[in-house]
């Protein structure tokens, strides 16, 4: 299978701001499991920023723009570095892409992008993606890394893909409220508006909102989607070899027609 596995930064990152190589290496131990046995698996990964305010402090006030091309020219380099060090110990080569919403828009780019993609992938090399903060300007950033991972799958045609999130999925309610309940299956045309806010949470730009409407879009393609906690143990692993062991919401793909 094709996978596209999004993390994002409150997986990757502690409280305190600095890379929690911990589960980093965890996800790596377990995406080197799902390469080992013939899956095709691309990573995008957020953390860059994160990464970058751990290292660094300014010596004087910088706006939104400025600091985040700061923070991720300087952790895009450490995240890249934990990355390759961690797959070397599996004999696994990775390779960076870093990316902008305007290469989606043009179909000379999409395609460049499209094809050194399944090249590197071709090669049994690890894609791992992330979005060119030190190139992009606020309004033409991706809404976050969900939106990236969610043009990613679609360009690639992928089979699934995993958002690994701090909560097990959808719910219900608030997923910190007792009585809420986590939604298992989300067919088509289901509409979660009741049950998600758009409030974000920790390091990352995005909330259960975006990654939902992420979701919905992609398995609108015939594309399967998993939310699931990313500091599981096991977690890739189990959702693609037992996945009713695993607390998670499923997007159902929608089905196309055969001949």
């Amino acid at each position: 299978m094709r996978i596209v596995v999004k993390v994002g930064s409150n997986i990757l990152t502690r409280s305190d701001g600095k890379p929690n190589v911990t589960n980093m290496s965890a996800l790596v131990d377990q995406i080197a499991q799902l390469h080992g046995k013939g899956h095709q698996v691309v990573l995008v990964s957020s953390g860059a920023v994160a990464c970058g305010r751990g290292s660094i402090t300014p010596d004087h006030p910088l706006d939104s723009v400025a600091a985040r091309q700061l923070f991720s020219s300087i952790g895009q380099i450490r995240l890249i570095n934990y990355y390759s060090q961690l797959f070397s110990e599996y004999g696994i080569v990775v390779g960076q892409v870093l990316t902008q919403k305007e290469n989606f828009s043009s179909p000379t780019s999409y395609e460049n992008q499209q094809q050194c993609m399944l090249n590197l992938l071709g090669n049994n090399v690890i894609p791992i993606v992330n979005e060119n903060d030190t190139a992009s300007l606020t309004e033409l950033m991706f809404t976050d890394n969900d939106e990236l991972a969610g043009l990613i799958a679609t360009m690639l045609s992928a089979d699934m893909l995993i958002i690994l999130s701090n909560v097990d999925g959808i719910y219900t309610g608030n997923p910190s409220d007792a009585t809420s309940e986590l939604i298992s299956v989300v067919p088509q045309g289901r509409d979660l508006s009741e049950c998600i806010s758009g409030e974000q949470s920790g390091f990352g730009r995005g909330g259960m909102e975006s990654k939902c409407g992420t979701a919905q879009r992609v398995s609108a393609q015939g594309i399967a989607v998993c939310i699931a906690r990313g500091d599981r143990r096991n977690v890739l692993v189990d959702l693609m070899e037992c996945p009713d062991e695993v607390p998670h919401t499923l997007f159902e793909p929608k089905m196309t027609d055969t001949l």
